[in-house]
């Protein structure tokens, strides 16, 4: 008696479907113009911010070293002045901008409607925008390390640093890119359909306004690392290995926070 075989189909694995999703978004950040036009623009930063330093204006006289236009001395909850924000944070307020693009295209082009119908997994699309807008703003930062350099070496001021403090300040705004990322992710799912407001708010937390103002009733307390932008101004030129370890804790908690609300919020709501 012949034996029938059935053909059995395994359900790709968490790490297979994630694989396949990111393999798509990388393919359209790379060929996205809007990317590399924000990665030229993250290199340009430090030479308008340098200019002012040089010049008249409000900047003018805030240096005293070169590599202040990556990180500031110390951790500022308080800024004070502008020159005092202009370093690597920046980054945080252009990435968020970029993802917001991003994201926006995916609604207003209908690929979001056709990923959800053959791809049921929220929390997949979650935490593969998550690491590709993470991705993106590493390679700001990069960029904008590189044109912070040459800027430096233009303004004329001393490179004299602790080459391990200024090392774990460049990593820990470059690990800080991941909860940026899942709060600007999270961010666009809920305003998906208000474009405007998303960049908007993606913009005003870039900036640190609120953790800033909490700042200026609580006084430059290290309380305020809870947040993502009081644990980014841990990675300054005075930044040490726990500096880094603060950035990292603080960047998953926050992304595993907002990449499940993000996820719940795509399954009770019409994603359309």
């Amino acid at each position: 008696m012949e034996k029938t075989k059935t053909l059995q189909f395994e359900k790709p694995s968490f790490f297979e479907r994630l694989k396949g999703m990111l393999g798509v978004d990388f393919y359209r950040l790379f060929h996205t113009p809007l990317f590399y036009i924000f990665i030229v623009i993250a290199a340009l930063i430090p030479a308008l911010v340098s200019m002012g330093a040089m010049g008249e204006g409000e900047t003018a006289g805030m240096f005293s070293n070169a590599w202040q236009i990556i990180a500031a001395d110390s951790p500022l909850y308080i800024v004070h002045d502008m020159g005092e924000y202009a370093n690597m944070n920046m980054v945080f307020i252009f990435g968020g901008i970029m993802v917001s693009i991003f994201i926006g295209h995916d609604y207003r082009s209908g690929y979001v409607k056709q990923l959800f119908t053959t791809h049921a997994k929220k929390e997949d699309y979650m935490i593969s925008k998550t690491l590709v807008s993470a991705f993106s703003m590493v390679c700001m930062c990069f960029t904008y390390l590189v044109g912070g350099t040459i800027a430096g070496a233009a303004t004329g001021l001393p490179f004299a640093i602790n080459a391990g403090s200024l090392l774990c300040a460049i990593l820990g705004k470059m690990i800080m890119s991941l909860g940026w990322a899942s709060l600007y992710t999270f961010i666009n799912i809920i305003f998906r359909r208000k474009f405007g407001i998303s960049i908007a708010l993606c913009f005003v937390l870039g900036t640190g306004i609120p953790v800033i103002g909490a700042a200026a009733l609580v006084g430059n307390t290290a309380a305020l690392n809870i947040f993502l932008y009081g644990s980014s101004v841990q990675a300054c030129l005075s930044a040490n290995f726990t500096s880094v370890v603060v950035c990292l804790a603080c960047s998953l908690v926050w992304a595993v926070i907002y990449n499940v609300l993000g996820s719940v919020i795509l399954y009770r709501r019409d994603v359309y």
